[in-house]
């Protein structure tokens, strides 16, 4: 049968890697993606075929994909970190649509809410929402329900997309959003890079988080009321009753 496997590669190192990832991407003819992340996997898979189109051709890239595998070929779609969590698995569903063939396979990865956690503490030991601050798939309007429910329910908050050239105050405005009901002194965290050359963690509170240069290699952490800050790391206590 005709199969296409979707993959996520986590942040973009091996080491971070899931061995059944590169397995699959071992298996396969064709590699397809972002061309950013098809940089980040081309050295280790040299005999492949790789294909891409640029960041706003996802459609495209996903029918190249069906297209790929329909033809008969081993045909694997590499995304950063999950291939379901902000990931092309759900895009190619809805192009195959009823059809039976190719078959999808989904190969999950470390999404950067796990992967940049790590190497600010334990931050996310307890119940945490998911938001992106990208408006250009969803508006900005529901972006900003979504960042006044997670506060009022006490979540940890984790943000992705969080600024770009084209959004360059969108990491504040979520700050402003936040601090309506959360207090200024509340534990944040930034990842940047994670992964890859140049990774780096800074702890802070969310008054100073307002003002940090986030660009788009940046995971943002906002802890919930029980997050502390205990030896520079940030940690969000699950509540275990003997401690």
């Amino acid at each position: 049968m005709e199969k296409l496997t979707v993959v996520g590669i986590g942040p973009g190192d091996y080491d971070n890697m899931t061995v059944r990832a590169d397995r699959a991407l071992a298996e396969s003819e064709v590699i397809i993606g972002y061309g950013v992340y098809i940089d980040l996997v081309r050295d280790r898979y040299p005999d492949k075929e790789f294909l891409s189109t640029p960041m706003t051709r996802e459609a495209d890239r996903c029918r190249m994909a069906l297209e790929s595998a329909r033809s008969g070929k081993r045909t694997a779609m590499v995304c950063s970190g999950d291939s379901g969590i902000y990931g092309m698995a759900g895009l190619l569903f809805q192009l195959r649509g009823e059809a039976a063939e190719p078959e999808i396979e989904v190969v999950p990865g470390l999404t950067a809410a796990c992967s940049g956690a790590a190497p600010l503490g334990a931050p996310l030991t307890h119940d945490f929402a998911v938001i992106s601050l990208s408006d250009r798939l969803t508006p900005w309007e529901k972006i900003e329900k979504r960042l006044e429910a997670a506060a009022e329910a006490d979540l940890a908050v984790v943000l992705y997309n969080p600024a770009s050239k084209g959004r360059p105050d969108y990491l504040r405005r979520a700050c402003d959003i936040l601090l309506r009901r959360l207090p200024a002194d509340r534990p944040c965290g930034v990842a940047r890079n994670i992964g890859r050359e140049g990774e780096s963690r800074e702890v802070m509170d969310l008054q100073s988080l307002r003002d940090f240069p986030a660009d788009m290699f940046c995971t943002v952490f906002v802890g919930n009321s029980q997050t502390r800050v205990l030896g520079g790391a940030l940690v969000t206590p699950r509540g275990y009753r003997d401690v």
